[in-house]
């Protein structure tokens, strides 16, 4: 089967196994709270349904038209990073100024922001591919890489910048800058991290809880704590769908950033195996698209997009297990959340197209006579027939 039908089947089922935990993770707490118990289902579901769309119409534009539009992409993102920051028109929720509000509609510019540097990053460094390796050759990529990740911790949003920061810098990697830029960049980028965490009081007491969340259940490890009673709740096969008892008022965020706790309390070792077997698919098929496109523009776009969506789920899933600490990074296509949901869907439809065109330029090079090496491939092979039947 090829790698794009692969990613397809793999994301259409996370995106359902998303609706249906989202409206099992939020239904029972609306209940409670004397709310609408579908309303997040009606929600994701909408969201659903225009990321299938977006997923259809980012598999048939050409990837090239893709690229042309990094530019004014970019430039839109950060200024949308900028008015979010505005007081009245930037929306707080959980400590961070993330959102803006559209009558009804939320939307998180970050997420769009992480898909405008891709495809920035992807045209700028196949544009200038000789030059990466000076840093006057990548003052454009790190100076952008330094405002987008600058503008996010103003909101702020730790985890988010360095999802972003992490895939642009795989992106260079994938691109051939030398290691000892590499190496440079990603000291800094460590110190850097540590210097955040330390000027930041609850960034320091999360990172205490994340290596010993139970010195403090009730405070700054509730969550964690949280995530691994329902995980440890669920054993093998899980408490049945919709039985969870975490999700009702205990464990917070259960239906965005801690839905996979909830899936492993109600689905079970099982359910938690089966997720991230889909969302391995995802990456291995998207990885394959990568190896296989046919210059280096679509190697880094198709590149880029995948380690944006396997990061962002390493992260999140790390955070759930307790191997990471908690960031409130979304789990890719599964997490209630419209932004996420719609841009990293539409990335997948990207690297379909990309697949697509890679293997209509394989086939056409093989059949079409005028392709270089076409007529002798003909010749070699017409030889061969005539010897053996020489023989």
């Amino acid at each position: 089967m090829a790698p794009e039908a692969v990613l397809s089947v793999a994301i259409l089922m996370l995106v359902c196994i998303g609706v249906v935990m989202v409206y099992s993770a939020s239904s029972a707490s609306a209940l409670l709270d004397a709310a609408n118990p579908s309303g997040m289902l009606l929600r994701q579901g909408i969201f659903a349904v225009i990321a299938l769309i977006a997923f259809g119409v980012c598999a048939r534009v050409d990837p090239a038209m893709i690229l042309r539009l990094g530019r004014p992409a970019l430039l839109l993102a950060v200024g949308l990073l900028l008015v979010v920051l505005v007081p009245g028109i930037g929306l707080e929720a959980n400590g961070a100024r993330s959102w803006l509000g559209l009558g009804q509609v939320q939307m998180q510019p970050s997420e769009f922001a992480k898909l405008a540097l891709i495809v920035w990053l992807a045209a700028y460094l196949a544009r200038n591919a000789g030059r990466l390796g000076t840093w006057e050759g990548l003052k454009w990529p790190l100076g952008i890489m330094a405002a987008m990740g600058s503008l996010l911790m103003f909101e702020p949003d730790l985890g988010t910048a360095i999802v972003l920061l992490s895939a642009a810098f795989l992106m260079l990697v994938l691109a051939g800058v030398p290691g000892r830029i590499l190496g440079v960049l990603a000291a800094a980028a460590a110190v850097l991290t540590a210097a955040l965490i330390v000027a930041a009081p609850y960034r320091t007491a999360r990172l205490r809880s994340f290596l010993d969340p139970w010195s403090d259940p009730e405070g700054n490890g509730f969550q964690v704590v949280q995530a691994e009673l329902a995980l440890g709740s669920g054993g093998v096969s899980g408490v049945g769908l919709g039985n969870g008892l975490q999700k009702v008022n205990y464990l917070p965020e259960a239906h965005t950033d801690m839905i996979m706790a909830t899936i492993g309390e109600e689905l079970g070792l099982v359910g938690v195996l089966g997720v991230i077997a889909l969302v391995g698919v995802v990456i291995w098929s998207g990885y394959r698209i990568a190896m296989a496109a046919p210059d280096l523009r679509l190697r880094l776009l198709a590149g880029g997009l995948v380690s944006l969506i396997s990061i962002q789920a390493v992260v999140n899933l790390g955070a759930v297990l307790g191997l990471l600490p908690v960031t409130g990074v979304p789990l890719p296509f599964v997490s209630y959340g419209g932004s996420s949901l719609v841009v990293l869907t539409a990335a997948s439809g990207i690297l379909v197209g990309i697949s697509r065109r890679s293997r209509g330029r394989r086939l056409s090079v093989v059949r079409d006579p005028a392709a270089p090496g076409g007529d002798r491939r003909r010749r070699d092979r017409r030889a061969h027939h005539a010897g053996a039947r020489a023989g």
